[in-house]
C-alpha cells in the first residue's frame, strides 16, 4: 500500500510538472494580448500616417520654417546684444520687408518673362519633336500633349479652367499660410514645444529623447541654412552667366536652377533642360555655351561648394539620397520630393541614436 501511495504521489507530481500552472498560462495569455495590441497599434499608426500624410508634411514644413527663423535669430546673437525675442522679431521684420520688395519688383516683370520663356520652350519643343519624328522617334508618344503655353494663358484661363485655377490658388495660399503661422508659433518657444513632446515618453528616457530632439533641430537648421546659401549662390551665378551670354529670361532661368538644389542630383539635371531649350533659337553654338557654362557652374557648386557648406550637417550617401527622393516622391508627390532630404536627415538621426546606440548598444560617437 505504501508503494502504491508513493507511486501515485510521484505520478501526480509528474503531471503537475508537465502541465503549466494557471499563473503561467495567465501570464502567457497576457503576453499574447499585449503583443497583439502592439501590432494593432503600429498598424493603426501607419494607417493614420498614410491617411494624413499631406497634413503631416505641411506640419513638418512649418517645423522647417521655424528652424530657419531660429537659425537666423541665433546667427544675430553675436552681432546684436539683445534677447532672443527681439532678435526673432527683427528677423521676421527683415524677411517681411524683403518679400514685399520682391513682390513689388517682380509683379510687373516676372509674369511677362515667364510667358516669353514658355513660348520659346514651346516652340523649340515643337521643332525638336519634328526633327525626331523625321527619324521615326515620337518624343511625346501618340497624342502627347506638349503645349506648355497652357500653363500661362491670358486673362480668364489658367490650368485649363478658371475654377480649377481658383481652387489651386486657394489651396496653395492656405497651405502657405498654415506653414508660415506654424513656423512663427514654433519659433517663439521651441524649447517649450520640445518639452511638451518629451512628456509623452517615460521619465527615465526624457533626457535622452530631449538630447536627440536637440540634435535633430541642429541638423535641420544646418541643412536648411546651407540649402538657402546654395540656392542664392547658384541663382546669382547662373543668372549672371546667362545674362552675359544674352539669353532671354536669364533671371528666371537662374531662379529655377537655384531652387533645383532642393532635389539633389535629379533637380540640377532637369533644370538644365530649359536652359538648352531657350538657347536653341540662338544657334547650336549658343546651346553648347549655355549648357556647358551651366554644367560647369553646377559641377563646382555640387562637388565643391555644397560639401563645404554642409560639412557640419548630416552626411547622407548619394544612393540613399536618391532612394529617399524616389520613395517620398512616389508616396507623397511633389511635397514629398521637396521634403525628402530633411525628413531623411532627421529620421537618420533618430534611428542612429535611439535604435543603433540605445537598443543595439553600438557606440557611434
Amino acid at each position: 500500500m505504501t508503494e502504491l501511495k508513493a507511486d501515485s504521489g510521484r505520478s501526480a507530481e509528474s503531471v503537475q510538472l508537465c502541465e503549466p500552472s494557471s499563473g503561467e498560462a495567465s501570464a502567457g495569455r497576457r503576453f499574447n494580448l499585449a503583443a497583439a495590441l502592439i501590432v494593432l497599434s503600429v498598424a493603426l499608426g501607419i494607417l493614420l500616417i498614410w491617411k494624413t500624410s499631406s497634413s503631416l508634411l505641411i506640419i513638418f514644413a512649418g517645423v522647417l520654417f521655424a528652424s530657419f527663423l531660429d537659425a537666423c535669430a541665433r546667427a544675430l546673437g553675436p552681432l546684436i546684444p539683445a534677447g532672443r525675442a527681439w532678435r526673432l522679431t527683427l528677423v521676421i521684420l527683415i524677411l517681411t520687408a524683403l518679400i514685399v520688395l520682391g513682390a513689388t519688383w517682380g509683379t510687373g516683370k516676372v509674369p511677362e518673362q515667364a510667358r516669353l520663356l514658355i513660348r520659346v520652350m514651346d516652340t523649340q519643343l515643337d521643332v525638336l519633336q519634328q526633327r525626331l519624328a523625321s527619324v521615326g522617334v515620337d518624343l511625346f508618344g501618340p497624342g502627347g500633349d506638349r503645349d506648355l503655353s497652357r500653363w500661362f494663358p491670358d486673362h480668364d484661363k489658367l490650368f485649363g479652367h478658371a475654377q480649377t485655377a481658383i481652387g489651386t490658388a486657394a489651396s496653395l495660399l492656405a497651405n502657405t499660410l498654415v506653414i508660415v503661422f506654424l513656423g512663427l508659433l514654433f519659433s517663439l518657444d521651441p524649447q517649450g514645444y520640445r518639452d511638451g513632446f518629451v512628456l509623452l515618453v517615460r521619465p527615465a528616457s526624457r533626457d535622452r529623447v530631449s538630447a536627440v530632439l536637440d540634435e535633430m533641430g541642429a541638423v535641420l537648421r544646418s541643412w536648411l541654412v546651407g540649402q538657402l546659401v546654395r540656392i542664392v549662390l547658384m541663382t546669382a551665378c547662373v543668372w549672371l552667366a546667362l545674362y552675359l551670354l544674352g539669353l532671354p529670361g536669364a533671371f528666371l532661368l537662374g531662379v529655377q536652377a537655384g531652387f533645383s538644389n532642393f532635389v539633389p542630383y535629379l533637380g540640377p539635371i532637369l533644370a538644365g533642360i530649359p536652359v538648352g531649350l531657350v538657347a536653341m533659337p540662338l544657334g547650336p553654338k549658343m546651346v553648347i555655351w549655355a549648357v556647358g557654362i551651366y554644367t560647369v557652374i553646377q559641377s563646382i557648386e555640387g562637388y565643391v561648394i555644397g560639401p563645404l557648406i554642409h560639412r557640419r550637417a548630416v552626411e547622407v550617401p548619394a544612393a540613399w539620397t536618391l532612394v529617399a527622393i524616389v520613395l517620398f516622391g512616389a508616396l507623397f508627390g511633389v511635397m514629398g520630393i521637396a521634403l525628402a532630404m530633411p525628413l531623411f536627415a532627421v529620421g537618420r538621426v533618430a534611428v542612429l541614436r535611439l535604435y543603433v546606440e540605445d537598443q543595439l548598444g553600438d557606440d557611434l560617437s
